[in-house]
């Protein structure tokens, strides 16, 4: 399968079939043209006129008044790459990096940024061939472009830094040796136009958005299964509840719900409560919220991921060459945060449903166990999950308000939206495990059910989760259950969750 680079857009589902299957990127015609003939006619630009253009023939940042002659053009870019390349910190996952790639060849391909063909390309050879170049977390303030984390990210195409190949970290010059590839030759612009852009950032936030949209789906589900636990009432779920406030993911998630425990024994039993705990009662409204928080975040990143996000822009039909402020990573930023903010909701209130689960109500003996105190059962996990909650609302403290001046001055306000990213994906790796602590609970509780059973799709799904981690009949090692049903879900295929997260 080939995904050809062009100026269609690429939206999120797209990029969810590229990471998952062994799609190959190529260059369509078009963007082929648009490349070249920016190439062009920047050279062309620079052979007719003397006069200073940022970045492309003076130095960078707070250098932007220094001069740079001709003979040292190349050379001032193939530096630029070298010096900034100061990350630290974790390394970036792989999956990232392939998302960066992609993202960054995406961006080059309007025609906009002044790359050789031949720097595109053998970007695109790096992701078909899995060269990926060893980037860190650490580096980016976010506003500049990723500039530290892009550095990196190019330094292979000069023969330097490291790269994983084959399940192994090698060096560039050994990789570009083996494929008899000749190191790419800077020319003016290229450097800048490789470091200047969000793609970072992006990465971060499309992968993050893709997990999300699957623990969305995943949270709604589980909430489900522990309604079912809980003995609750369906009432709360009911449309005409939600069409008088008609929020979109408020109208979804209830919806969802009542389709999750059609069927159901349980649900359909007459109640000997009147009302349930708001974390069972308000799920419409508090999972209903994140999803329409998601459908601001993937409008933000899809906006992003198709645009030219390096400086300065190149016009050719307007003849014009301006510096600007595209790689300003403000609007990912405040998505970033409000994305950890709308998952770390997800996790407090599935942690509250543990609780209900675990506190010996409803006919339920306490902590989802026979013979409590003789066995403390179910007692520590939600303990856990209650430490993994309040470590998220550490992490949902906004990076976006942030701003650090930098440059001698010249970058005097940045987006801190790297900071911003790798919260974030720390938050919803978060939430996958408290998620995993209430499917836990919640499959538990509902052996004690028994006979009355819940709705024939919760049924049969607990059927294969139970296989691999069944129900506990005394005390043993619960972290192995818990770890086990956090490898559960993530090998769990939601098929077109991004439709409908």
């Amino acid at each position: 399968m080939i995904h050809h680079i062009s100026s269609k857009t690429l939206d999120i589902s797209i990029i969810q079939d590229i990471l998952h299957s062994d799609t190959q990127l190529a260059l369509s015609a078009e963007a082929v043209e648009k490349i070249s003939a920016c190439r062009e006619y920047l050279d062309q630009r620079l052979q007719n006129q003397k006069t200073p253009i940022y970045g492309i023939n003076t130095g960078f940042g707070s250098l932007c008044n220094v001069k740079i002659s001709e003979e040292h053009l190349s050379k001032l870019q193939e530096n630029l790459v070298t010096s900034h390349a100061c990350g630290t910190g974790e390394r970036v996952p792989k999956d990232m990096i392939r998302l960066m790639l992609l993202l960054k060849v995406q961006s080059l391909s309007y025609g906009h940024s002044g790359v050789q063909l031949e720097t595109v390309q053998r970007l695109i050879d790096f992701y078909n061939h899995d060269i990926l170049p060893v980037v860190f977390e650490q580096g980016s303030l976010g506003a500049s472009g990723d500039l530290a984390p892009l550095a990196h990210l190019a330094l292979p195409l000069l023969g330097k830094g490291t790269v994983y190949y084959k399940d192994k970290e090698i060096t560039a010059a050994e990789v570009l040796e083996k494929f008899d590839w000749q190191p790419i030759q800077l020319k003016a612009k290229e450097g800048l136009a490789l470091l200047n852009g969000t793609q970072f950032m992006s990465a971060y936030g499309v992968f993050s958005l893709l997990k999300a949209y699957k623990l969305s789906y995943l949270a709604d589900f589980f909430a489900a299964i522990s309604l079912e636990a809980f003995d609750g009432r369906i009432e709360p779920f009911s449309d005409l509840i939600h069409l008088i406030r008609p929020h979109n993911g408020q109208l979804q998630t209830a919806k969802r719900i009542r389709e999750f425990v059609e069927g159901s024994e349980l649900i359909s039993q007459e109640k000997k409560h009147v009302q349930d705990p708001y974390s069972f009662r308000c799920v419409p409204q508090v999972h209903g919220a994140t999803k329409d928080t998601l459908a601001f975040i993937r409008k933000t990143f899809e906006t992003e991921i198709n645009a030219v996000t390096d400086n300065p822009n190149i016009f050719i039909a307007e003849d014009e060459i301006i510096s600007g402020g595209n790689f300003h990573g403000q609007p990912l930023a405040l998505a970033l945060d409000y994305l950890a903010i709308a998952m770390a909701e997800l996790g407090n209130i599935s942690e509250r449903r543990t609780f209900q689960l675990v506190s010996g109500l409803r006919e339920l003996p306490a902590f989802l166990v026979n013979n409590p105190g003789l066995n403390s059962g179910f007692m520590i996990p939600q303990y856990t999950a209650a430490s993994i909650v309040s470590q998220n609302k550490q992490y949902a403290t906004p990076a976006s308000i942030d701003s650090i001046v930098s440059s001698n001055g010249q970058e005097d306000h940045v987006s801190m939206g790297a900071n911003a990213a790798t919260k974030a994906i720390r938050v919803i790796d978060n939430v996958e495990r408290v998620l995993a602590i209430e499917l836990l609970n919640a499959s538990q509780a509902l052996v004690f059910r028994e006979p009355l059973k819940s709705s024939e799709f919760i049924e049969s799904f607990l059927k294969v989760y139970r296989a691999e981690v069944p129900f506990v009949d005394e005390d043993r090692e619960l972290h192995i259950a818990i770890n086990d049903t956090i490898s559960f879900l993530q090998h769990t295929v939601i098929e077109n969750v991004v439709l409908f997260g």
